[in-house]
């Protein structure tokens, strides 16, 4: 389960994300957030810290707290899936390539699943109306078939607040824990670079993340291929308690 300053820091951060405070308009104080979210202010503090972090905000010593400038490249930090779901709060997603089954060896072996056959679809995901990630989505046949009816899905070239783990809530029997992720170099193939309006074999950001039910059982395979002129990735690392 989340602390309450990571809870706290995810609130503030969608409320910048959604324009409720402009640059130049002063947040919240710690103690009007402390009173408000019923926390102490050494929480409000430490989620002032993530933010501060991530560039959404800066201090002024004796002034407050004020959401920074944007600098037009797309910034979030992630720690949880509850952060990846919140994508749909300012990007947008551009269907490419409509779902629809086909064999894959490669995605159904990383799937863990018995035969070749898994459902597939592409998407743009854009900030601000610039496509900074491209992104090949293979599910399960069944988690496949729970997603047909999503009008999101259908059809090329449809736009929506939509991400796909955020359509799968409620639709699973089990819902999504856990993802595992592996992040290395890629390289533009001809339909990427396409997508992304960059030269092919352009060296891009891949990530991987593989999606896994409370059951254990995989769900959604994910590759994405992200600019980095555009795009800057940040995790949050915790240390157990001892």
């Amino acid at each position: 389960m989340d602390s309450a300053y990571v809870r706290l820091a995810r609130e503030l951060r969608e409320a910048i994300l959604r324009g409720e405070f402009p640059e130049g308009v002063r947040l919240p104080t710690e103690s009007e957030l402390a009173e408000t979210h019923r926390v102490s202010r050494q929480t409000v503090r430490r989620a002032f810290q993530d933010l501060v972090a991530e560039n959404l905000v800066h201090r002024v010593p004796g002034r407050g707290t004020f959401a920074a400038r944007p600098d037009g490249r797309y910034l979030r930090q992630f720690g949880s899936i509850e952060d990846l779901m919140a994508l749909s709060v300012d990007t947008e997603m551009r269907l490419v390539s409509p779902l629809r089954p086909r064999i894959d060896l490669d995605a159904a072996g990383r799937l863990r699943l018995e035969s070749d056959r898994v459902f597939e679809l592409a998407f743009l995901r854009l900030h601000e109306g610039v496509p900074f990630c491209s992104t090949t989505v293979f599910l399960t046949p069944e988690v496949g078939r729970l997603l047909e009816s999503a009008p999101e899905l259908t059809e090329p070239a449809t736009s929506s607040r939509a991400t796909i783990i955020g359509l799968l809530e409620g639709r699973l029997p089990d819902p999504i824990a856990e993802a595992e992720q592996s992040v290395t170099v890629g390289l533009a193939g001809p339909t990427i670079a396409e997508r992304l309006g960059c030269a092919v074999d352009r060296a891009l950001l891949r990530i991987d993340r593989l999606y896994l039910a409370s059951s254990g059982n995989p769900v959604e395979l994910a590759i994405s291929h992200f600019l980095p002129e555009h795009y800057s990735y940040r995790v949050r690392l915790r240390r157990h308690p001892s």
